[in-house]
């Protein structure tokens, strides 16, 4: 008896990511399973298009719905999935590719559909701030500044968001927060940032909350407070390398839930999408409540080699951000010099 196929449909957001999409969709004629598959592509035409799709297909008892794009794609794509029998699957084509990473997902399309034909599904939590649910992090103070000047930038990309956060990093104050763990205890922070993770990072390898997993059922909260223009090189370090959570300036702990008041309605982001809500901001996690294709068990388990690569990974990623920093500082600079050149010589 003939093994009925599995229906995976493949959503792409042709305006979203880096890569080119035409290509990728070549991809899966080429190298998805035919003989566990079918499937089908489609494209979004609009902002929340992706959603209503995902949705129609959890509907129809699609097997998979696969996200083809940033970091929004997918979490647009895995909010209409949790608690479906759908899975998501994630072939990243962002900037940052949060989840992708944590999941240990290739970042090839071609590494990406290796995962899709072994088709081994995991259930993972989700979180919500105000009911708006994230997979990865949601966060208030720098994070979502950054996050808010980045989408009006008019532009994507790494360097975009080097150079908003450079410009921010000299101009945010930190705010009060009155923060309330699982409904008891509560404390009072001055805080540069509070950073909630299901999962560890924020994207391109910047692990916020580095002991985070996204199975335990638990928020894992980073409480970042003031510091100086001399700490930063430390931080940006153990941003990088997994070890944010050792250093003095940061206080991290772990809930269920986490309710936070503030001095003024502001910015909040979830997976860097930056919303305006007002003085309370209730998270929450949300257990095993979305399906997810991930690398089976055997290829998530690293050699001492492979975690000492992912510390290289991340020194040489703050690196090229460091660097790129400077190489768009140096270009303003040149083109200021430029501009007040040509006046000079009108005079």
């Amino acid at each position: 008896m003939k093994k009925e196929l599995k229906h995976i449909t493949f959503i792409v957001n042709p305006i979203s990511g880096t890569q080119e999409k035409g290509q990728i969709v070549g991809f899966i004629d080429e190298c998805l399973n035919k003989e566990k598959y079918i499937h089908d592509v489609i494209y979004t035409e609009y902002a929340g298009h992706a959603q209503k799709i995902a949705t129609r297909c959890a509907e129809e008892g699609r097997f998979a719905v696969v996200a083809i794009g940033g970091d929004g794609t997918v979490n647009e794509i895995a909010r209409a999935l949790t608690h479906t029998h759908t899975a998501l699957g994630i072939i990243p084509c962002g900037s940052g590719n949060g989840l992708a990473r944590h999941l240990q997902i290739g970042l090839t399309p071609k590494k990406a559909l290796e995962v899709i034909n072994e088709g081994f599904i995991e259930s993972i939590d989700y979180g919500t701030i105000n009911r708006r649910k994230f997979f990865c992090t949601c966060g208030v103070g720098f994070d979502a500044f950054v996050s808010l000047k980045f989408s009006e930038a008019g532009k994507r990309g790494l360097t975009t968001y080097i150079e908003q956060s450079l410009n921010a990093t000299l101009n945010y104050k930190p705010e009060t927060y009155q923060v309330t763990i699982d409904g008891n205890e509560t404390e009072r922070y001055e805080a540069f940032l509070i950073a909630c993770g299901n999962a560890a990072q924020y994207g391109n390898n910047a692990y916020i909350a580095p002991k985070a997993t996204l199975t335990d059922g638990l928020l894992d909260v980073t409480v970042l407070s003031p510091f100086t223009p001399l700490d930063v090189p430390s931080l940006a370090l153990q941003l990088f390398t997994k070890t944010i959570d050792q250093n003095s300036h940061i206080k991290t702990f772990r809930c269920k839930t986490l309710h936070i008041r503030r001095e003024a309605p502001g910015v909040v982001h979830y997976d860097g999408d930056p919303v305006k809500m007002g003085l309370n901001l209730d998270v929450k996690i949300h257990h095993a409540g979305l399906q997810v294709i991930v690398p089976a068990d055997d290829s998530k388990n690293l050699t001492v080699f492979d975690r000492a690569q992912e510390v290289i990974n991340g020194i040489r990623q703050m690196n090229d951000n460091i660097f790129e920093g400077i190489r768009q500082r140096n270009s303003e600079l040149l083109m200021h010099g430029k501009e007040q050149l040509k006046k000079l010589t009108k005079l």
